[in-house]
């Protein structure tokens, strides 16, 4: 007997509690009562009630069936749960709880909280950038710099990570300054670099061109032979 009512307490299976509502739920606005309220919710519509009453809730929880009106109410008020109709078998219209309003807002949450993240790591990001161009000019940039710096991302939407390879490219020249950075990420952009990788590949293969050039104009030339320009100081 004792085994056959174990069994029978088994068989109830369990529900599963989304864990970014378990991790969450505070920051939404929601109390610990609540919260608990939502899940008697939540466990009733997986077992097949979906519109528990007040005196039900207040069976399975440690407050009245008042208590329990009250938290349904202000549930309902601040979004976090609906009620919805539906048709029964016998033409009837029925009243059901849901929780896609819940869900609506846990996903808005998240979503907000990712966007905030990454304009917090935007903003370190530029920060940084500032930083590394005043270390490299060994000096703070002027109004017109720190505008143009700005126009760079804002205008002509570079990557931060390929205005710092410019910069980067503009040191192994030695041409600091940032009307050769401006040609170098004009060039890039016109040539479909967008990653570190075909940056630094587009850089090498620039350099050992100039490499070559010098090598070339070294050697004796001719009086009408025809000079090289670099292309970055065009």
């Amino acid at each position: 007997m004792e085994k056959n009512k174990m069994a029978e307490w088994l068989s109830e299976g369990s529900v599963a509690i989304p864990k970014l509502l378990m991790n969450h739920y505070a920051e939404l606005g929601l109390n610990e009562q609540e919260f608990m309220m939502i899940l008697h919710i939540h466990v009733a519509i997986e077992g097949g009630n979906d519109f528990l009453t007040p005196e039900e809730m207040s069976k399975k929880m440690s407050i009245s069936a008042a208590k329990c009106m009250e938290v349904l109410r202000k549930l309902l008020k601040e979004g976090f749960i609906g009620i919805e109709q539906k048709q029964d078998p016998s033409s009837m219209i029925a009243e059901f709880y849901t929780l896609q309003p819940l869900w609506y807002k846990l996903v808005s949450l998240l979503f907000d909280e990712n966007k905030k993240h990454k304009q917090i790591e935007q903003e370190e990001e530029e920060a940084n950038l500032y930083t590394m161009f005043e270390k490299e000019f060994g000096r703070p940039l002027s109004p017109f710099e720190c505008e143009t710096l700005a126009m760079w991302q804002d205008q002509d939407y570079h990557d931060s990570v390929i205005i710092k390879a410019a910069l980067r490219e503009a040191v192994m020249s030695g041409k600091l300054n940032f009307r050769y950075i401006d040609r170098i990420l004009f060039e890039w952009k016109k040539n479909g670099v967008k990653t570190i990788e075909q940056a630094r590949n587009h850089g090498q293969r620039f350099r050992q061109h100039q490499q070559t050039k010098k090598q070339a104009v070294s050697q004796p030339q001719r009086s009408n032979a025809i000079p090289f320009f670099n292309w970055l100081e065009q």
